[in-house]
């Protein structure tokens, strides 16, 4: 590690978790390259870095998800084997990630025991004494909901609850809370801090991994910097600063530059944004899209990126705000409408929003095109002449990689099966078209073929909105980025002031979260 900051005071004991030199290579791509943490009992930890900077690799290692290629994790000071997620959970350590683990059609209790060994009685599951077992620990998280309740309908506040309540009867000793407050409100968010605090006082060991720089400050006794896939920094609570916490992310001072403006600013306006709003990942956002304008969309996690997408598609529906569409006034009731406004998406993820994945190369291309491959309005039969010639070409145009158009689309690669969904909007020409992540988990060749395409696209007048987690996709793609932070644009870069720097020190900008109570 580069940089250490403060002191945490004497102590003989060894650290509760130590990971050292631990490095991961996914596809011959290193995702880890010898990070190092030491996590200590009844600490807040902070674990910080910009988007595939190795946090979440790091977190699937200690979890027993992922074997590293090198280093070791000490418990206690004594080296330890995480093969599996069983022998990390019988090690004290507990994972709260994003996807909160719940099953709807179950009571508060079942979901709070899922995964843990139950009490039995004459062969059968005694639910009376684990809930007398359970009940005190339920009242100290903060669960006010009835143990026999069904959690269907509860807040993603109370989910959290039952998933800490879970973590503390599997007797943890560290909890790893994955961008925590990322759908809380704010007294939701205020209540998360407490629980947290008592846990640490306690001696539970809570590693907090956010985004929230504002809640790294507020919470944390140490913090941990991961950048590229390193730790560069740790930083006790004493030399704690957003100045040095950005600094560490972005690995060096914040770029500042005059900004100059994009060839296709003068371009006319096509799309019109005016203060939409669906609290609490959209509050509030406007922009203009231009013809031919590349519009990079940027933030962390959480940010409401792909939620202002959904709103544009018609996905889910502004609570207020409005669009105009060419001068018009836009507001689709469904994606159906807005693909025959002229839009279209790309998801973000692409093999459960935008394949069939057992269906041909052929079926999941023409998806958006039925209505120009049928032999007439009053015949609706598909003609399969037009639709071979349209896959055809677009598996020409794009270089797609398939020994047919009638293989299944999920036996391809996965910036082969990207070509496919975008190829699909190429045979329907929108005016708009929506990449969400358009280049995650695709290669490098594909990544640079997918950028190619995008700029012809927009050469070609078409208006495309890139959204991306990549801070260094962007300055090379697009004309001008929006950063979003707390659903909201809080800057707007182009030209020469637009670089990776300036975009991941935006996402980071320290404003006020006003979220919905």
């Amino acid at each position: 590690m580069h940089e250490t900051t403060g002191e945490l005071g004497a102590s003989t004991s060894p650290p509760l978790v130590r990971a050292s030199g631990i490095a991961k290579s996914f596809g011959g791509a290193r995702a880890l390259k010898g990070v190092d943490i030491e996590i200590t009992a009844g600490e807040v930890h902070g674990l910080v870095g910009a988007n595939g900077a190795g946090k979440s690799t790091l977190i699937k290692i200690l979890a027993g998800l992922v074997q590293p290629d090198a280093g070791t994790v000490e418990i206690d000071g004594h080296a330890v084997s995480l093969a599996t997620p069983h022998a990390a959970a019988d090690l004290g350590m507990n994972f709260i990630h994003q996807e909160l683990a719940f099953i709807p059609s179950m009571t508060v209790l079942e979901n709070i025991m899922l995964g843990i060994p139950k009490k039995s009685r004459f062969g059968t599951i005694d639910w009376r004494a684990i809930e007398r077992d359970v009940r005190p620990i339920a009242k100290r998280v903060g669960i006010t909901s009835a143990l026999n309740a069904n959690v269907k309908g509860l807040s993603t506040a109370e989910n959290w609850l039952i998933n800490i309540c879970r973590a503390l009867v599997r007797k943890a000793r560290l909890i790893v809370m994955d961008e925590p407050t990322a759908s809380l409100s704010g007294s939701e968010a205020e209540k998360l801090f407490q629980i947290v605090q008592e846990l640490s006082n306690s001696g539970v060991a809570v590693l907090y991994v956010s985004h929230r720089l504002d809640e790294i400050e507020k919470l944390c006794d140490r913090v941990t910097i991961f950048r590229d896939g390193q730790s560069v920094a740790q930083i006790n609570k004493d030399g704690l600063t957003r100045a040095r916490l950005v600094e560490g992310i972005i690995g060096g001072a914040v770029e500042s530059a005059a900004a100059r403006t994009a060839s296709s600013a003068n371009n006319k306006i096509v799309l019109n944004v005016e203060s939409l709003a669906r609290p609490p990942m959209v509050n509030g956002v406007t922009f203009e899209l231009h013809e031919g304008e590349v519009l990079g969309i940027a933030g962390l996690v959480g940010a409401g990126r792909s939620e202002l997408a959904r709103l544009i598609y018609g996905a889910d529906r502004p609570l207020s705000g409005a669009m105009t569409f060419k001068g018009e006034t836009y507001a689709p009731k469904s994606p159906s409408a807005a693909v025959k406004a002229g839009f279209g998406l790309v998801p973000e993820e692409r093999r459960a929003d935008g394949l069939v994945l057992n269906k041909s190369v052929a079926f999941n291309a023409q998806l958006s095109n039925l209505h120009n491959i049928v032999f007439s309005p009053s015949l609706p039969l598909l003609n399969f002449g037009k639709r071979r010639d349209g896959v055809e070409k677009i598996v020409r145009d794009l270089a797609i990689k398939t020994q047919s158009i009638d293989m299944a689309v999920g036996q391809l690669s996965g910036g082969n099966q990207q070509k496919v969904v975008i190829g699909r909007w190429l045979l329907r020409q929108p005016k708009v078209l929506i990449l969400d992540e358009p280049t995650r988990g695709v290669d490098v060749g594909a990544r640079a073929e997918i950028h190619r395409l995008v700029r012809d696209l927009a050469l070609n007048g078409m208006a495309v909105i890139v959204i991306s987690s990549e801070p260094d996709e962007l300055p090379d793609l697009a004309d001008r980025v929006l950063v979003m932070a707390d659903g909201r644009i809080v800057r707007e870069l182009q030209g020469d002031a637009l670089s990776r720097n300036a975009i991941v020190a935006a996402s980071y900008a320290n404003i006020e979260h006003n979220r919905t109570a």
